[in-house]
């Protein structure tokens, strides 16, 4: 009589047994066996008693020894599996159910599936990804720039795989940069997005993916941190543009099939010129290929006129740097990475001692030292100072730099 009960039946029985056992045992409490088994502590203190008086045969649903009057008899089952290897064996689900009508067999196209499923005739099939709506364009030029980089074998004479660079308006898919470079990184992309408003001003927004150097994300896979800003999401910041993260591959369609275009075509014309080195490359990119691009595969945007506003600052170099604060020493000198940056005297104060400043990376390979607005420091890229001069230190005026940590 016990072997009339399904499996699952006793699969839950040596479950429960197997849980009251560490409970006795004091390696669970009750409350924790509750937990585990998925019942409140009451049901447990029931089987408790139900386990004392008749064993754990005593917690056997009766219901289950009895098949369901719904449930399709079995040689009805086999018949339908039978159809299906010997006649309409690789034919899809729908086209085979409408053809058991033929046959004289009701069920529905849901049991049919089930069915052929269950014995392993059919595979199931993946649950689609959601339904995606194309993104419409920005009406204006200027209100959203992509930024995004490539690597692929763009020099087919050169060994390995190079990053392309790129900066693409969304409104009209007009490029503003390209350029290739050893590596995607925090340095390239400031280089980008800073030429990008010398020759066109500032922009609205800026649209990346979630690479360390864009954004800093937590949780892998998870949504960016805002409040913890990188050097370019601080640089941004300071001149009013946003960031926009991307959260998946079609989300950066656009700057996808830029990549896409570009793969298929500079190589050929790379290889087709005889250029073997990335500085020729990006010669020809800015002279040849770029021009072409922005003339042939354009857009016009939908509506006329800018977003583009003019860029007054007159210390870029002081937003598109890399920027840290630091505390001065006792004897006037900052610790940037290996290097002790001397400060020297000043008319602002007698000593800079335990005084907050911030230490600048240029990409031009020199050094500054920030206190406040005042320039108090210049150095090379091996520590030695530079001569500061009265022109420089006017440059640096207080509404223009914005130093925010």
């Amino acid at each position: 009589m016990e072997l009339w009960y399904p499996p699952s039946a006793w699969e839950r029985i040596m479950k429960i047994q197997e849980v009251f056992q560490r409970a006795k045992h004091d390696s669970i409490t009750w409350n924790e066996a509750a937990e585990i088994l998925g019942v409140d502590p009451r049901t447990v203190r029931r089987w408790k008693h139900i386990v004392e008086d008749e064993g754990f045969k005593g917690l056997l649903d009766e219901r289950t020894r009895k098949p369901s009057p719904k449930r399709v008899n079995w040689v009805h089952r086999k018949r339908v599996l039978n159809l299906y290897r010997e006649l309409y064996y690789e034919w899809n689900i729908k086209h085979f159910h409408e053809q058991l009508k033929t046959h004289a067999i009701p069920y529905s196209y849901t049991w049919t599936k089930n069915l052929l499923q269950e014995a392993g005739l059919i595979h199931k099939v993946q649950k689609r990804d959601k339904h995606r709506k194309k993104r419409p364009r920005k009406p204006l030029i200027g209100m959203m720039m992509h930024i995004d980089g490539s690597k692929h074998a763009w020099i087919p004479d050169l060994k390995g795989h190079q990053d392309l660079m790129a900066v693409m308006d969304d409104a009209d898919n007009r490029c503003y940069y390209a350029k290739l470079v050893q590596e995607e990184n925090t340095r390239e992309s400031m280089l980008a997005l800073e030429h990008t408003v010398k020759i066109k001003g500032l922009y609205c927004s800026v649209y990346s993916d979630r690479a360390g150097h864009f954004f800093h994300t937590p949780k892998a896979g998870g949504k960016v941190d805002l409040s913890n800003l990188t050097q370019i999401g601080r640089a941004m910041y300071e001149l009013g543009i946003e960031m926009i993260p991307a959260y998946s591959p079609q989300a950066r369609g656009r700057s996808e099939r830029l990549f896409g275009t570009w793969q298929g075509r500079l190589p050929n014309e790379l290889k087709l010129h005889g250029i073997k080195t990335i500085p020729d490359a990006n010669q020809y990119i800015q002279e040849s290929f770029l021009p072409w691009y922005n003339k042939n595969l354009s857009v016009e945007p939908q509506e006329k006129g800018s977003a583009f506003t003019p860029c007054q600052r007159k210390d870029l170099d002081y937003v598109f740097c890399v920027k840290e604060p630091r505390t001065i020493n006792h004897d006037n000198t900052v610790q940037w990475k290996k290097l002790l940056l001397q400060i020297e005297p000043s008319e602002l104060r007698i000593s800079f001692a335990k005084c907050r400043v911030v230490v600048c990376e240029h990409f031009n390979n020199t050094l500054s030292v920030l206190y406040g607005h005042h320039l108090i420091g210049q150095y090379d890229i091996q520590g030695q100072p530079l001569n500061l001069t009265k022109r420089t230190n006017h440059l640096l005026q207080k509404a223009d730099i914005l130093i925010s940590y």
